[in-house]
């Protein structure tokens, strides 16, 4: 790739969202880019093994800081954005997220979406809702600190789902993320308290635009076939705003590995309107996840390609 087209590419993906913190609108709005490697990402977990945080006491060899994932991720796959999770930075005391700032800067990257842990939002207990909604708003906080337009809120729980109050605890949090603008995203990722269904059900309860969701591509095949995959992720794009998880392959409930077929989950967020990002999140168990997420990046630029 020459510089010139890297640095267009680095151009397209700082440029094309709007500073959280900002007072909001009634609705986010950003100017996606449209160049196919622009709208790329690389998310950080697949990579959790070889990152110092308080997560991961015993890094594996070389290691390296959070502060070193953008310019990893730049020089290893030639993407200029990044989607961490918050529990993989060594600290969120307002100097190290300055510094971490400051490494985006120097890579030339841009952070578009920053993942959060789970919170108990449809717990009987109403402490513990509350719970959650003040741990969302605090990663709400460390997104403005470190200028992410989103935030990846994992919904946890081992009652049975509650759409009502799931709505009402994620309510608030909307409206807290509407105040500093900052967009929360629910994925699909445990198959019971979040369900994508059930998470669409919630997202169209509360019917706020600061709450919307992240589909994965892969993680709605886990216990069922193709065609449920496809009717979860169609299902999530209706309410997609600025991030998609893209993975080829899934580990299944007994180990086995499951092959996702992507060209046509690309094609559903082409007919739903998606302009968002697509975040590479290679399954680990599959393999080396550098030699995986280059996969990745490659086929996501073929489907993008053709759907462009």
């Amino acid at each position: 790739m020459s510089l010139a087209r890297r640095d267009l590419l680095r151009a397209l993906a700082v440029a094309a969202l709007p500073p959280p913190g900002r007072a909001a609108s009634t609705e986010p709005a950003a100017n996606f880019p449209t160049e196919p490697r622009a709208r790329l990402a690389v998310t950080s977990y697949p990579f959790r093994a070889f990152i110092e945080s308080p997560t991961n006491p015993n890094p594996k060899r070389p290691s390296m800081d959070m502060t070193g994932f953008p310019r990893f991720v730049a020089e290893q796959f030639g993407v200029f954005n990044i989607n961490p999770l918050l529990a993989h930075f060594k600290s969120t005391d307002p100097g190290y997220m300055q510094k971490f700032r400051r490494a985006l800067e120097q890579a030339r990257s841009h952070i578009v979406d920053l993942g959060l842990g789970g919170g108990a939002f449809y717990a009987n207990d109403e402490s513990s809702r509350q719970a959650a909604v003040e741990s969302g708003r605090r990663g709400i906080e460390a997104a403005v600190q470190v200028g992410s337009p989103s935030v990846r809120q994992h919904v946890s729980g081992a009652e049975k789902p509650d759409v009502d109050r799931a709505a009402q605890s994620l309510g608030r949090l909307a409206e807290y993320g509407a105040k500093r603008n900052v967009v929360i995203n629910l994925e699909n990722d445990d198959p019971g308290p979040e369900d994508p269904f059930f998470l669409v059900s919630v997202i169209e309860k509360v019917d706020n635009p600061y709450l919307r969701s992240l589909p994965d591509f892969g993680n709605s095949h886990i216990g069922h076939d193709d065609n449920y995959n496809r009717r979860a992720v169609a299902a999530m794009l209706r309410h997609a705003y600025d991030m998609c998880h893209i993975k080829d392959v899934v580990s299944g409930r007994n180990g086995q590995q499951i092959h996702v077929d992507l060209p046509p989950l690309f094609q559903l967020a082409k007919r739903s309107g998606f302009r968002g990002y697509f975040s590479m999140e290679y399954e680990t168990e599959a393999g080396d996840p550098i030699a995986g997420t280059k996969r990745l990046v490659e086929i996501s630029l073929q489907c993008l390609s053709r759907t462009t």
